[in-house]
């Protein structure tokens, strides 16, 4: 699973990613500080189980605090995106396809309103409404699907119907690249009304299927960022009551950042996503770090219940992709060969059986699965068993 953070220049989209990963990325001020695809490990939170078998996990990728596990997930940041970029504008081509192989779009959008449509700074009185960036965004995006889509649309339809190829299973293939399946694309021919000759469709009808294919295979979630700001408020009600249907989040990429880095060096104690922090070394911390502290207390953890970070990358992955988090454990014993206890937790796709999860674990296991063994319960699972978020499993092979 890949996550891709998008969103035009000066956002903070570098920030979000710096603080998700604590990768070291330039941030700067100014348009397309990033040009390269930056890639780092970010962490989704899931309760950990090993406080309900009474133990405490050593997980041998990622790490937990207090049972709150962090389950390693990857993330990618692209160089600020602006209008025009499906038609190359900005090195848009380029960016846009860095973004293929992203199962899930995070919008990092500027909800200060104070800087314009390619990310520059307002002149003095000037105003810029953040709703234009969801707007543009979405645009462009489905844009760059209808570009792929139409290139070769009339003679890939005639064949199709010539041929009497599955519809479906043709435009998959078209669309491979960019990770779409024939059940996505299932999916929008049943919500869309098209003609039933893929070559009647008219160039409406095409940016329609484009557009709700991009939003199905690629879906986003909106984070509202700069939520500490005086106008973001206003701006972050505007968004949410203009795009009901989208998930819009607030959150301080420049807050999280700080507490983590904080935390790193044993100033404070932190939990991402957590709406408190305790600090460890008031003696080691100057005025201006303790004032710092205080403001991100008072206007952002106060008032919105965490930095927002966290909580973006958990909505993107559990809300939006609807993945599942499960833990391989013995039913009679939870640590590994090595005495590791409960070292693992792996994110499932939705859907996916106990005997997914065993060919998921190594191929052996799922060529000669018996069943899966509950670690709580003790009761044994098909291999038809639909995994459950946080279930606990043992695979018994012959």
């Amino acid at each position: 699973m890949l996550i891709g953070l998008v969103g035009k220049p000066s956002v903070g989209k570098s920030t979000f990613f710096k603080a998700a990963t604590l990768a070291e990325v330039d941030i700067a001020s100014y348009p397309f500080t990033t040009i390269k695809a930056n890639h780092g490990v970010g962490y989704v939170k899931v309760e950990c189980i090993d406080k309900e078998f009474k133990v405490q996990c050593q997980p041998k990728h990622g790490f937990c605090i207090n049972h709150q596990r962090f389950v390693p997930v990857d993330i990618m940041d692209v160089a600020g995106l602006v209008p025009g970029a499906s038609e190359g504008k900005g090195l848009g081509n380029q960016f846009l396809d860095d973004l293929r192989e992203a199962d899930v779009f995070i919008h990092i959008v500027d909800s200060t309103g104070t800087t314009n449509a390619e990310g520059k700074p307002l002149d003095e009185g000037e105003t810029y409404d953040p709703c234009n960036d969801i707007r543009f965004l979405e645009e462009e995006l489905n844009k760059w699907y209808f570009n792929i889509l139409v290139k070769a649309w009339k003679s890939f339809a005639k064949k199709a119907e010539a041929e009497d190829v599955n519809i479906a299973e043709a435009v998959a293939k078209q669309f491979s690249g960019l990770k779409v399946n024939e059940d996505q694309i299932k999916n929008v021919i049943r919500r869309v009304d098209l003609p039933e000759r893929p070559s009647q469709w008219s160039q409406e009808q095409l940016m329609e299927f484009a557009s709700e294919l991009r939003s199905e295979s690629k879906p986003m979630i909106i984070a509202a960022n700069k939520c500490d700001h005086p106008n973001a408020k206003e701006n972050i009600k505007r968004m949410q009551d203009t795009f009901p249907e989208l998930m819009i989040y607030p959150c301080s990429a420049n807050s999280e950042l700080a507490l983590r880095n904080a935390a790193k060096n044993d100033l404070i104690e932190y939990v991402p996503g957590e709406d408190n922090f305790k600090i460890l070394k008031e003696d080691e911390l100057s005025d201006k770090q303790k004032k710092a502290l205080e403001k991100i207390k008072k206007e952002v953890l106060d008032v919105y219940n965490g930095t927002g970070v966290q909580e973006i990358l958990n909505l993107a992955v559990f809300d939006l992709l609807k993945y599942i988090a499960v833990f391989p454990a013995g039913a009679k014993k939870l640590a590994d060969s090595e005495g590791n206890i409960l070292p693992d937790c792996f994110l499932l796709p939705p859907g996916s059986t106990a005997l997914d999860f065993a060919y998921f674990l190594h191929s052996d296991f799922g060529d000669n699965f018996i069943k899966a063994i509950d670690a709580r319960t003790k009761q044994a699972k098909g291999k038809d068993y639909k995994l459950k978020h946080r279930d606990a499993l043992e695979i018994a092979t012959n």
